[in-house]
């Protein structure tokens, strides 16, 4: 277990971009979902948000077996394993003559895709723990960021010069060289005096070792408050922008500007986690995340959108936070179960998204005609988000005792 050894560059960008393909699948496909819906006979506006929260869906699927699985057959088979069911996946979107058929090609494009992101985070636990994982998740998510800055620009200049197929397209040979770069450059790093034997019982007995854990269980619950909220941003935010506020030509542009202050948050918390720790930093930014929305709330009760510059300061301010919060609360519920990184890596994250799409498929339906909605979602979970986090913080003062 590496503690204060330096981490080479590459293996950041591997594990940076064995994430950001599910970003990529995600933002790329933000300008094009109009003519999806035009191509595909969707009428209605609020179904194109599917196209978002289902690939969701699939990554909480995926995860469940791809986790257990890691850990008893090694990380990198089930990479190549999720990597070619997201090929077929890609396929079917592609070839969809409808809706239907379009939202069982994007769940299948999140299990596939939930084997890369699953297996990183796994790989990343069997190397470091403590407050250096977070600071090396920090430093990955900063380049996973850059993905949703320029994914939506990639995503129109594709849609412009050619259609919504050619982003499928792209994101297979994007997906194709990353796998190639994990084959040839990334050992295996379970060791095989870790592997534990698949059975049935694999899953069950995980469970069990994982309810043992409260800080584990609460920060997982406080993951799919937060992923939920910004769930609702990623499937609204096309709607808030271009049909609220008349920015289609904009959209990619303002999407990529507020990706830039996650990213900068998430590049600052790699540098100030190690000297304030992954509790207090994340602490401090979900009060924040808390409080923004509901000032907004407060606000613009039952009135009309602000002016756009009023809104794109809230909105910076909230994903400035994010930039705080998610790779350091990973990390904290990643810390007590390093001896099953591969299925904890996997049930976590399977009740984080379980709990995060049925909540951005409610709230992401009242996003009609104003950003209201959405503000709304931000401030109820992130209040949850707290009261969790402060009960957490109780348990762990006693475990220390």
């Amino acid at each position: 277990m590496q503690e204060t050894q330096t981490v080479k560059l590459e293996f950041i960008g591997l594990m940076a971009s064995l994430m950001a393909i599910v970003a990529l699948a995600i933002d790329a496909l933000l300008p094009a979902m109009s003519s999806i819906a035009t191509a595909i006979n969707s009428v209605n506006t609020n179904d194109n948000q599917l196209l978002i929260t289902m690939i969701f869906l699939g990554l909480g699927i995926g995860q469940l077996g791809f986790g257990p699985l890691s850990d008893s057959f090694g990380r990198k088979p089930i990479v190549y394993i999720g990597f070619s069911i997201f090929v077929i996946a890609s396929v079917i979107c592609v070839l969809s003559p409808s809706m239907e058929w379009m939202l069982f090609g994007r769940v299948l494009q999140g299990v596939g895709l939930a084997a890369p992101r699953t297996i990183a985070i796994a790989i990343i636990r069997d190397l470091y723990k403590g407050d250096y994982m977070a600071k090396i998740m920090s430093f990955i998510t900063t380049i996973f960021i850059l993905v949703p800055v320029i994914a939506p620009v990639m995503g129109k200049l594709i849609l412009d010069y050619y259609d919504w197929k050619g982003i499928f397209y792209a994101q297979l040979i994007i997906a194709f060289f990353v796998c190639i770069w994990f084959w040839r450059r990334q050992p295996e790093t379970l060791k095989p005096e870790h592997k534990i034997k698949f059975s049935r019982h694999v899953f069950i007995d995980g469970v069990k070792e994982l309810i043992k854990h409260k800080i584990t269980m609460g920060f997982t619950l406080i993951s799919g408050f937060i992923s939920g909220a910004f769930i609702v941003y990623l499937s609204a935010s096309q709607h808030i922008f271009e049909n609220q506020y008349g920015l289609v030509d904009e959209f990619p542009y303002i999407f990529a500007g507020l990706a830039i202050g996650v990213g900068v948050a998430t590049f600052l918390n790699g540098n100030f986690v190690m000297r304030l720790g992954m509790w207090r930093l994340s602490y401090l930014a979900i009060i924040v995340f808390a409080s923004n929305p509901l000032l907004y709330v407060i606000l613009f009760w039952n009135t009309a959108n602000p002016p756009l510059a009023i809104l794109l300061i809230f909105m910076a301010i909230q994903f400035f936070t994010i930039g705080f919060i998610f790779g350091n609360i990973r990390a904290i519920a990643m810390e007590p179960i390093g001896h099953i990184a591969g299925i904890g890596a996997a049930i976590t994250g399977f009740v984080a998204t379980l709990m995060a799409v049925p909540i951005a498929n409610f709230i992401g339906g009242f996003v009609d005609t104003t950003a209201l909605p959405l503000f709304i979602g931000f401030s109820i979970f992130g209040v949850l988000s707290l009261l969790i986090f402060t009960r957490m913080k109780v348990l762990r003062a006693r475990a220390l005792m």
